[in-house]
Formats: structure tokens, C-alpha cells, sequence
């Protein structure tokens, strides 16, 4: 692929995204670097080429309707072995209720607790309190309950580019099925284990 855009543009993205130290929105960007949107996505396509031509350790990454700079994959266990982080682990009912929000939101309180059969108030407060869920409107009822949808950091965290990423609902029944036949407990997919 033909370079196109200046090192400069290419090194001030590089920058940005570097001191950003997660998601940047294309338009954000545009606007620091003073060019359309579309050319965010070639500027970080070239960067991209850049690194994996040099076999560098970094990469950029499409995420949350954005760019993140990020490192690469393989070189995970050097990272850990550095900094060995302590990531809360979400608790299975925490992640059953972040399902139902994932999939059906907008969502109500109220239609989160019929699904699984249990209050999901503690629940709701952790994941609003850790980011990942945010209120996001009324709906239209009597009492104009509270409606609640993922955010950018729930894409970052389970490393999606967009919602239409997450697994057809059909393959996380069949995956639960299947670990159930073999002795499992379930688990949803994508997910290192449980609490």
C-alpha cells in the first residue's frame, strides 16, 4: 500500500493516540490534526502498515468507533510479567445482566429483573459505577422508567469495534448448552472464566 500523508500527519496521530491512552473518536482526530475523517482512517491504516511491516509491538486498533493504540497480542505476557495488573473480575451475575444490556438495550430496570428472575439493583450500580453501563434515556410508559445501554468503555473491555460484534444470540445459547452437556457450568464466551 502507497504511503500518502506526511510522516508529520503520521507521527502527530501517533502522538495523539499514544497520550490518549485509550479509544480517540475519528472526528476528534480530524479536528486535532485538521483533516476530513476519512483520512483519520487512511492515516491510521498507514500508521498500522508501518508497525506490522517493522514488526513493532504496538498497533492500532479500530474500537468504540475510534482508534486506540495498543500492544500487540503475542507480546501480552511480557506486559503482564511488567506490570501484573489486578482487573476486577465481574461476577457471574454482573455479566448475566451485562448480557441483557448488551443485547437488548435500550432496557429497563424492571425488564433486566424479570429476564433472570432477580432484583439487579447492586448489580446495575457496580457495572454504572465501573463505566460500562450508562442511563441513556426514558422510555415511553407509565412512570418513564430509566432505560440503559452499554458504553464506549463496555466495547473497550470486552474489545469490540461495535455492538454488531458481539456473537448472534443463537451461538451464546449453543455455547452454554454444549459446556452444560459436557459437565460445565457455562460461561459466555469471550470470557477468561468466572468469579
Amino acid at each position: 500500500m502507497p504511503l500518502f500523508f506526511s510522516d508529520n500527519l503520521r507521527a502527530a496521530l501517533e502522538c495523539l493516540l499514544f497520550v490518549a491512552g485509550g479509544p480517540v473518536s475519528v472526528d476528534s482526530l480530524a479536528a486535532c490534526l485538521g483533516v476530513k475523517p476519512g483520512d483519520v482512517d487512511e492515516l491510521a491504516a498507514e500508521l498500522q502498515e508501518l508497525y506490522a511491516r517493522e514488526e513493532r509491538g504496538l498497533q492500532i486498533r479500530a474500537v468504540a468507533g475510534g482508534y486506540q493504540m495498543c500492544t500487540r497480542p503475542e507480546f501480552a505476557s511480557y506486559c503482564e510479567a511488567l506490570l501484573r495488573p489486578e482487573l476486577p473480575a465481574l461476577s457471574r451475575a454482573a455479566l448475566e445482566t451485562l448480557a441483557i444490556i448488551a443485547y437488548r438495550q435500550p432496557v429497563t430496570r424492571t425488564e433486566m429483573e424479570y429476564i433472570r428472575g432477580v432484583k439487579v439493583d447492586g448489580v446495575l450500580n457496580t457495572l454504572i459505577s465501573r463505566g460500562l453501563v450508562q442511563e441513556v434515556g426514558r422510555k415511553e410508559a407509565p412512570g418513564r422508567p430509566i432505560l440503559y445501554g452499554t458504553t464506549p468503555k463496555f466495547l473497550e473491555f470486552f474489545g469490540l469495534k461495535d455492538l454488531k460484534e458481539l456473537p448472534p444470540l443463537e451461538d451464546v445459547a449453543a455455547s452454554q448448552e454444549n459446556s452444560r452437556e459436557a459437565g460445565g457450568r457455562g460461561s459466555i464466551p469471550g470470557h477468561p472464566g468466572e468469579e
